[in-house]
C-alpha cells in the first residue's frame, strides 16, 4: 500500500511540474496563534536570488523591483536583469536603510522616469530623501532632488512611495527613534507626506506651505487606496502595529497614544495588533480587502474591511516585505536576507498566488 501512495505522489509531482512558473506548495502555519482557518494554497515563484527587494511595480507584463542594497530588478517573463543605479550619495549602511521607496512615474514607457526615496549619509548626518530616477540602457541615474535631508536613524525610516488617483505622490516617514517628532508639525519625521510630481506642495495640503498630509505616525510602511479612500499601514511599539485609514490633516496619536487608547483629536487604527507583532509592511487592496506583507508576522495579512476581521492567508515564507495586485493575481516578495530572517539558497523571492486561492 505504501508503494502505491509513493508513486501516486510521484506522478502528481510529475504533472504539477510542468509551469512557466516555479510552484511551491505549502501549508501554511498560522505563527501568530489567529483563530482563523488557512488554507493550503498553491504558490508560484516568479523570481528568485533577490536582494533585500523593497517595492514592486509592474508595467505591462514587466516587473520593475527595488532592491535595498541599491539595484533595480526588471524581471521580464522570467528573465531578470540588475540594473544599476547610479546615486549622488553612497547609500547609508544603517539597519533599516538604503534605496527603498521607487514607484514608476505614470508616464513611465515614454519619459522613462521614477519616483525613488533612499538614505544616505554625509558629514552633517544620515538623512533620507526623495529624488526622480531616469532610466537609459539598463542604468538608472538621479535625475533631480524633489526632498533632501529628512532626519534619519539607525531605524525607523518609513520610505513608501505611492502615487494616488489625485496625481499626487505619496510618502511615509518614520520616527527616525525620536518619538516627540511625529508630533511636531514642523518635521517630516513621523508622517505620510503629499506632494506633486514636481517637487512643489499641493495647494489643497491641509497644512499651509507644508508637505504633511497627516501626523503623529511611528514607522508607516504601506498605502494603498480604495476609491478615494487611503489605508496605511504602521509598525508599532512592541507589537501594537496599526492599519489606519488615513484623513487628510490627522493625528494618529504617537507617542501619545497607541492601540486602542483614545484622546480627543487623536485618530484610534481600524485594526492593530495588540499583544501580538505584525510587523507590516507594503500593501494592496483588492475586492474590499486590504493585504499587507508583513514581517514579524511572517505573512501575507488580510484585512477584511465589511466583517472588521483580519487573519493570515499566506504564511511559512519568511519575513514579506512589498505586495501587488495585479489583475487575477497576488505578487509578493520576501525579505528573508535582510539580516533578520533565515534565508534559503534562492532567497529573497517574487512570488503569485491566485486571489481566488485566498479563502
Amino acid at each position: 500500500m505504501a508503494k502505491v501512495c509513493s508513486i501516486l505522489l510521484s506522478m502528481i509531482l510529475l504533472i504539477s511540474g510542468c509551469s512557466l512558473f516555479e510552484k511551491e506548495n505549502l501549508q501554511p502555519k498560522d505563527q501568530q496563534g489567529d483563530e482563523a482557518i488557512v488554507l493550503q494554497q498553491e504558490i508560484e515563484v516568479v523570481a528568485e536570488m533577490l536582494r533585500v527587494p523593497w517595492s514592486i511595480n509592474r508595467v505591462n507584463q514587466v516587473f520593475y523591483v527595488s532592491e535595498r542594497t541599491g539595484s533595480i530588478v526588471k524581471i521580464d517573463n522570467g528573465k531578470m536583469e540588475r540594473q544599476q543605479v547610479e546615486l549622488e550619495k553612497p547609500l547609508a549602511k544603517a539597519a533599516e536603510a538604503g534605496l527603498l521607496g521607487f514607484v514608476l512615474d505614470p508616464q513611465f514607457p515614454s519619459n522613462q522616469k521614477a519616483f525613488a526615496y533612499y538614505t544616505y549619509e554625509n558629514g552633517q548626518g544620515q538623512f533620507n530623501r526623495v529624488v526622480i530616477l531616469h532610466l537609459e540602457g539598463n542604468k538608472w541615474s538621479e535625475e533631480r532632488i524633489l526632498l533632501d535631508r529628512i532626519p534619519s536613524a539607525a531605524f525607523h525610516h518609513g520610505g513608501r512611495l505611492k502615487i494616488g488617483p489625485d496625481g499626487k505622490l505619496y510618502i511615509t516617514t518614520g520616527d527616525a527613534t525620536t518619538p516627540q517628532t511625529s508630533q511636531d508639525l514642523r518635521s517630516l519625521n513621523g508622517k505620510i507626506l503629499r506632494m506633486n510630481l514636481d517637487g512643489s506642495i499641493p495647494e489643497d495640503n491641509p497644512f499651509d506651505n507644508s508637505y504633511v498630509y497627516s501626523y503623529g505616525h511611528r514607522n508607516p510602511q504601506g498605502l494603498v487606496w480604495i476609491g478615494d479612500t487611503l489605508y496605511a499601514s504602521e509598525h508599532g511599539q512592541s507589537a501594537h502595529d496599526e492599519v489606519n485609514l488615513i484623513k487628510p490633516g490627522a493625528n494618529y496619536g504617537w507617542p501619545v497614544i497607541q492601540g486602542n487608547e483614545k484622546k480627543a483629536g487623536m485618530e484610534t487604527p481600524l485594526f492593530q495588533s495588540g499583544d501580538k507583532t505584525w510587523a507590516p509592511s507594503g500593501m494592496a487592496a483588492h475586492n474590499g480587502k486590504l493585504y499587507a506583507a508583513t514581517l514579524r508576522g511572517n505573512a501575507i495579512r488580510e484585512f477584511y474591511l465589511e466583517k472588521n476581521t483580519t487573519s493570515p492567508v499566506t504564511t511559512g515564507l519568511g519575513r514579506l516585505r512589498d505586495v501587488y495586485v495585479d489583475g487575477e493575481y497576488l505578487y509578493f516578495v520576501s525579505n528573508n536576507t535582510d539580516g533578520r530572517g533565515n534565508p534559503d539558497e534562492k532567497d529573497d523571492k517574487l512570488y503569485r498566488v491566485l486571489l481566488t486561492n485566498l479563502k
